[in-house]
């Protein structure tokens, strides 16, 4: 196993992935959809309606719940599913999430191409990122 492999191993241990049919439920009861596509792959592709973009850049210090960058409304009650292109560097970024006090984070299993192509709802991409 490469150090990369075990690093993602070691980040989906702590994670309860969703499947898209999940993701969607979560959505629907309030979770937050989180998306740290670079904005040439919202364009191309698309986005989750509903779903708040946050460059992986800027994720830990919008998401924290003590940070004082926050989102509104983040607390360490939020449910976060946060969403790649496959569902690889989202595995990394919730179990990041999750060390910094939002235990409610988790990833999208496939990440976003596993969202379109269990036919869930998309949007035209393209929204600006978060601040």
């Amino acid at each position: 196993m490469t150090a990369v492999d075990s690093l993602l191993a070691s980040a989906r241990s702590t994670l309860d992935r969703a499947d898209p049919e999940r993701a969607a439920a979560l959505q629907a009861d309030g979770a937050l959809i989180v998306d740290i596509r670079p904005h040439a792959n919202r364009v191309a592709e698309g986005e989750i309606p509903g779903s708040v973009v946050i460059e992986r850049i800027h994720l830990e210090w919008r998401l924290a719940p003590d940070s004082e960058w926050r989102l509104p409304g983040v607390t360490a009650d939020t449910v976060a599913v946060v969403v790649c292109n496959e569902g690889y560097s989202s595995s990394l970024a919730a179990a990041d999430l999750q060390r910094l006090g939002l235990p409610g984070a988790t990833d999208l299993t496939g990440g976003f191409r596993a969202w379109a192509a269990a036919g869930q709802p998309v949007r035209p991409g393209g929204s600006p990122a978060v601040p």
